[in-house]
């Protein structure tokens, strides 16, 4: 095998197979990437569950393929000068050289590296990469990293007619985006897709309307992203039903101003000691949301005006954390905070009453002194 190119391109395509490439294994060619040229170059990594391969232009002169230490790899190809990247093997030998540097390390046979299993296409979902990559980043905090309930440490992509509804649940809390998409022939269909793939397809995903594209199988998924796809074992198990779950009506609704609300929750807990955890205390009132906290280091009160407020009267303690993190993932100046009774979940939604995002988090019982 002999191909040259511009560093930057085999740079970008180690980083990017590299997500998928085992830290330790029980087969060493799992810990390394396949190198495959011949029209062009391509890089994989596979760790079994989920890999990544991607393709890129290069000056191949002799065709061939070869396994190298991820690690090792990576680093040398940083290491080197912006310049032209020279790489041949021969034998188990990798030859890589690039301005005034040069490297030779060893490499394994590439007939040792598992093949990355196929997906037989039952759906293909097109969407712009901007919004797949918005989507997946306003819920992937609720993901599950609880290993004893397996379905709860993806997310559910949920496609009925032409809306694409992705939701995550911890438990605790539901994080749900819809976005319409182009039907086409596409079928209504449901899988779940793990988090830690999820959150490769994120980084890949442009801010352009550049398509992504899904192609849904029988036991994988694959994601092609411009040059780059990432093929993704299903996670199988019952999904919670997410439009049973959310409530529908509420006897309180605080219409405020996203920014607002998270920088008063941002203050408040400032005195909060991750040890014990401390809920935020929440008290609606007539024209503003008060919020306070009481621990060890000290106390916290602050306020948050409203924009309006029906039903008032109540007080209410949450995980400062979960409200954070739900806020800062809205993608909406203004949010409805719904409320029922103490016990029951609040649920954040558009302020202007849209169904593009919701958010549903389960209180926490107040102590006396909280």
């Amino acid at each position: 095998m002999k191909f040259s190119c511009e560093k930057y391109l085999i740079q970008q395509a180690c980083a990017v197979a590299s997500r998928a490439v085992a830290s330790k294994s029980p087969m060493p060619a799992l810990e390394g990437l396949l190198i495959e040229a011949s029209s062009d170059v391509k890089i994989t990594g596979y760790d079994l569950k989920k890999g990544i391969y991607t393709s890129f232009p290069a000056d191949v002169s002799d065709p061939g393929s070869i396994v190298v230490n991820a690690k090792l790899f990576g680093e040398i190809i940083r290491s080197l000068p912006d310049d032209i990247v020279y790489l041949s093997s021969e034998g188990m030998k990798i030859s890589i050289s690039c301005g005034a540097s040069d490297f030779v390390v060893m490499g394994s046979d590439s007939a040792e590296y598992p093949e990355l299993p196929s997906v037989d296409m039952k759906n293909c979902i097109s969407i712009p990469q901007n919004i797949l990559g918005k989507m997946i980043s306003q819920i992937i905090f609720a993901v599950s990293d609880n290993e004893s309930r397996p379905v709860y440490t993806g997310a559910l992509f949920d496609v009925e007619e032409d809306t694409l509804s992705v939701v995550a649940v911890d438990g605790f809390r539901l994080a749900l985006r819809k976005e319409k998409i182009e039907k086409g022939s596409l079928e209504n269909c449901s899988f779940i897709v793990p988090g830690a793939a999820m959150s490769d397809v994120e980084k890949l995903c442009s801010d352009t309307e550049d398509i992504a594209e899904i192609t849904v199988g029988s036991k994988h998924i694959s994601f092609v992203i411009d040059n780059t796809v990432l093929v993704s074992r299903r996670l199988e198990g019952e999904f919670l039903n997410y439009k049973k779950s959310i409530p529908a009506d509420f006897s309180i609704v605080a219409v405020m101003n996203r920014a607002e609300f998270l920088g008063a929750v941002n203050r408040v807990s400032l005195v909060i000691d991750e040890k014990t955890k401390t809920p935020v205390r929440l008290s609606v009132m007539e024209e503003s949301i008060g919020l306070s906290c009481r621990t060890g280091i000290g106390n916290a009160d602050d306020q948050c005006a409203a924009r309006r407020i029906e039903g008032s009267d109540i007080t209410i303690g949450f995980n400062n954390r979960f409200l954070i993190d739900a806020l800062r993932a809205a993608p909406a100046d203004d949010i409805r905070f719904c409320l029922n009774t103490a016990s029951s979940p609040a649920v954040m939604t558009a302020g202007d009453s849209s169904d593009s995002f919701s958010y549903m988090i389960l209180p926490v019982r107040l102590r006396a002194g909280e």
